[in-house]
């Protein structure tokens, strides 16, 4: 099969053997569209992952495949799949919509109660972004210390609601990558510092049960995060003075 052919040609017993290999391919390549390693308009290089990943290039097409499936990439003859771009207003939509569910999430976090483990990696990820901040400002590697951080607190609230449905619906808004929770645009030492006062604050309601107090706050972060993705891609599209 030609480099570009397209995916619907993929042998199906070929995709079979790579088992649950294939779906450790597809959670690593999404993850890298959602965290921004792989840029909007960008062309999957189906070589290089599938030799960063250490596999062959048949559990790298079938990732691609699927996540194609899922919104993440357009495929097109003689070019192969890129990532899926997406206008401001649907980033912004995507923003609102998430807020309005995060803010479930964390009610239902507080009226649920966290577990040991959910507690454990949360107040982990209040003290890790603590010493990041403390230094006054970011240096190579913060980024990516705080993308993990940041997903971290957001995930575990979300499995801490216990609700598959709510879960599946926040999963479809991270289908427009900038508005990940792992997608990290604007990295300024001040927007940094307000959002993690905000995950204090939504953790101590969490935890002092105040399920309606929770929701409010989840809901300004995230329309507080949005505010400060549209300010800095404002910025990026100015020209310069």
């Amino acid at each position: 099969m030609d480099d570009q052919d397209p995916p619907t040609g993929i042998d199906s017993v070929a995709v079979a053997r790579a088992g649950n290999r294939s779906l450790s391919v597809m959670d690593q390549i999404r993850e890298a569209i959602l965290d921004g390693s792989v840029s909007a308009g960008e062309r999957i290089n189906e070589v290089k992952f599938s030799r960063t990943l250490t596999v062959s290039r048949t559990p790298v097409r079938a990732a691609l495949q699927a996540l194609a499936g899922e919104g993440l990439l357009d495929y097109a003859p003689n070019r192969g799949f890129t990532v899926r771009e997406f206008p401001l207003d649907a980033i912004v939509d995507a923003y609102e919509i998430r807020a309005s569910l995060e803010g479930v999430a964390a009610r239902f976090a507080a009226e649920r109660g966290l577990g040991p483990e959910e507690r454990a990696i949360i107040e982990q990820s209040l003290v890790a972004g603590d010493k990041l901040l403390e230094r006054g400002s970011f240096g190579p590697g913060d980024l990516a210390a705080y993308r993990s951080i940041n997903g971290d607190f957001h995930e575990t609230l979300l499995s801490a609601a216990r609700n598959r449905m709510l879960a599946e619906m926040i999963r479809i808004c991270h289908h427009v990558p900038m508005s990940s929770s792992r997608n990290i645009v604007a990295f300024e030492h001040r927007d940094v510092r307000r959002r993690h006062d905000d995950h204090h604050r939504i953790f101590e309601a969490v935890m002092a049960r105040e399920p309606h107090r929770a929701e409010m706050l989840m809901r300004e972060h995230v329309s507080g995060v949005k505010a400060s993705l549209i300010r800095s891609l404002t910025d990026r599209s100015e020209p310069p003075v």
